[in-house]
């Protein structure tokens, strides 16, 4: 453990609590034990180097002020130079502290990272999205087939649940995939194979999240990529930087002879008339360079951290055959490797952090000058970084989605992978056939799962029943699988078939005040939007789902427009469902043997509305409008 000494032990590492390596157990249950006992453990030990470290911040004020008088005092009691070198003890003294002390914070915040970190993969277990970090704000706008009726963005979305990338290219890949799914099955195929050996890797995943997570002082969850990017493609310095630099420079050595003379009483104190000229100088141009400084540095920190991990990729012993691996071969090639490269501007990024500790700071720069050096050799390595950067970043886009998708899966074991069909390639196999399929966003609890099938193209399932019985949550949960089926995620079934098709869904229409829009309007466009996708024939063919039809006209115009659509849709390329409060619609069936009927069902028990969820075969056989208007006390005998 920890000790509690003013020198904690920095033996103690996340890595050996044993964290990362323990095989994860087969059940959804033992493994969310495994998560909660990892957290607390890791909240004792982070508790312990809280402590440790206020006891530091006591001791650094102690060293300093403590050192100035005694150098003071020294002054007073005993004569010549030796306060001088009471004073450079004392100041060694102090640099040792301070070193020891940011040793211990860079610890706590690793420490800090993965309390977060584990605090909300509980939290996904759990569906607590009150403790889950707040999604990245993107809008797939207004015209996108699938994405605003499904809840795939925003808080309580799918990938508010799947998220963990903490760079804006992660997200974007992510979101990608999900969004704009590539109807290919072997790319699918192979994304599968990667997210299953990546599931089995523990240790490997933990540990690349822990190494991706930014500083936990940070209010950003994601790394600004684009201000590398920035930094990198502008220009050089100023031309009088180097000039300056080698002047400063000049003065600094001048400065320590004449101070070396002074000290061995050769000549007069003439460095104090030179350190005026030196510090002059300095402050009269500093302020041109100084942002130069402070965005190499902060960006310099940045790299360091890609260098974390980038070369935890380049360095894992992947196995023979890995496919993880082949996405990594690039940070693998000798001439191009990131632990080549960055090694040094980690060196430098070591050596400029004395910009943390502001006396520091001061009295180093008083001798030399340390900031304007370190700058002019970070922006040294812009050539180098500039044309590998890409490369990279990209490897770690690819991997941080994919490590998303792998956490979801081992975070809900009892999920499964769906099976790819294309098209023509299996007679009679169905366009959609799932067992126990359940909605990955509710709570397992109280998660009701069905099974359904859609056989071949063509067919229209009308799925009736009354209010809140479960049809628009059963075409939503129909429709999220299907996306996570399609990115190369585990879809929350017990088995899921899906021909690649393109997905349509016309759930939750509104209208547009700005644009003029009725709801009515807003949805016969978005209907016009399916039909001319089920026009296009030489794509795969289109998985619709609609709800509640034409709901905003009167009955008699409802009735005929929404028999004449399914009418439409059995001819068309594609298949899928249509819920509706309207039973005459369930009467197409009898017409076309293409149209099925399903239905949900309620029950009134003990003065209250029951539903159980369930899919059944057949058009419903109840209807409850007016049991919830006798429920709730409103009249319903007729005048």
């Amino acid at each position: 453990m920890c000790s509690c000494g003013i020198f904690p032990q920095f033996s103690i590492t996340i890595y050996s609590i044993n964290i990362m390596e323990t095989p994860m157990p087969v059940t959804r249950q033992s493994r969310l034990n495994l998560h909660q006992r990892r957290l607390v453990k890791l909240e004792n030990i982070l508790n312990q180097l809280k402590s440790a470290d206020q006891r530091f911040f006591w001791l650094r004020l102690t060293t300093f002020f403590g050192g100035w008088a005694l150098a003071v005092l020294t002054a007073f009691l005993l004569p010549g130079t030796a306060w001088i070198f009471v004073l450079l003890v004392s100041m060694a003294l102090f640099v040792v502290v301070v070193l020891y002390h940011h040793k211990l914070d860079i610890k706590r915040r690793r420490f800090e990272q993965a309390v977060a970190w584990f605090s909300a993969q509980v939290a996904r277990m759990q569906l607590d999205w009150t403790k889950l970090p707040q999604p990245v704000e993107i809008s797939a706008g207004s015209e996108h087939a699938f994405a605003g009726d499904l809840n795939l963005l925003g808080t309580r979305s799918l990938l508010h649940l799947v998220d963990t990338c903490t760079t804006s290219g992660g997200h974007a890949r992510l979101r990608d995939w999900l969004l704009n799914p590539i109807l290919d099955a072997a790319v699918i195929r192979r994304r599968q194979a990667v997210i299953r050996e990546m599931a089995a890797l523990p240790g490997f995943r933990n540990r690349l999240m822990l190494a991706s997570l930014p500083d936990p002082k940070s209010t950003d969850r994601t790394w600004e990529v684009e201000k590398i990017t920035t930094w990198l493609n502008t220009g050089t310095p100023p031309a009088s930087f180097v000039p300056t630099l080698i002047g400063l420079g000049l003065l600094a050595v001048v400065n320590v002879i004449l101070f070396v003379l002074a000290t061995l009483q050769i000549l007069p104190a003439y460095w104090q008339f030179s350190l005026v000229i030196y510090a002059g100088l300095y402050l009269l141009r500093y302020a041109e360079f100084k942002s130069l400084f402070q965005e190499a540095y902060t960006l310099g920190k940045v790299l360091a951290q890609f260098r974390t991990v980038l070369e935890f990729l380049e360095s894992y012993p992947y196995s023979r055959g890995s496919q993880l691996g082949e996405i990594c071969v690039l940070l693998r090639v000798e001439e191009k490797r990131p632990s080549r490269i960055l090694r040094r501007v980690a060196w430098l990024i070591s050596a400029a952090s004395l910009q943390n500790n502001q006396i520091l700071t001061l009295l180093v720069n008083v001798l030399v000058p340390w900031d304007l050096f370190f700058t002019y050799l970070l922006n040294r390595y812009k050539e180098t970084i500039r044309g590998l950067l890409p490369g990279w970043l990209d490897t770690w886009y690819e991997v941080e989605a994919l490590n998303a998708l792998a956490n979801f899966a081992t975070l809900n074991p009892e999920y499964t992978y769906a099976e790819i069909v294309e098209p023509g390639l299996t007679s009679g196999e169905s366009v959609l056939a799932a067992q126990g399929l359940g909605h990955p966003l509710i709570p397992i609890q109280v998660r009701v799962c069905n099974d359904f099938n859609l056989a071949q193209k063509g067919e229209v399932a009308i799925i009736t029943g009354s209010n809140m019985s479960g049809k628009s949550t059963f075409l939503r949960t129909l429709g999220i699988n299907t996306v996570l089926a399609l990115a190369g995620a585990p879809v929350a079934a017990e088995v899921f078939r899906l021909q690649l098709l393109r997905l349509f869904t016309c759930i939750q229409v509104s209208d547009s005040l700005s644009d003029g829009f009725s709801y009515f309007y807003a949805e016969v466009h978005r209907l016009k939007q399916l039909l001319d996708a089920l026009q296009i024939n030489d794509q795969p063919g289109v998985l619709f789902l609609i709800d509640e039809i034409f709901r905003g006209t009167n009955n008699h115009e409802r009735r005929i427009g929404s028999q004449a659509y399914v009418r439409a849709l059995v001819e068309a390329n594609g298949a899928g469902l249509i819920s509706t409060h309207d039973l005459e619609l369930s009467k197409l069936a009898d017409e076309n043997p293409m149209i099925l009927n399903y239905n949900f069902r309620d029950d009134v028990v003990d003065g209250r509305m029951f539903f159980d969820y369930r899919l059944r075969p057949g058009p419903s056989p109840t209807t409850n409008a007016l049991k919830i208007m006798a429920l709730e006390g409103l009249p319903i005998n007729p005048a």
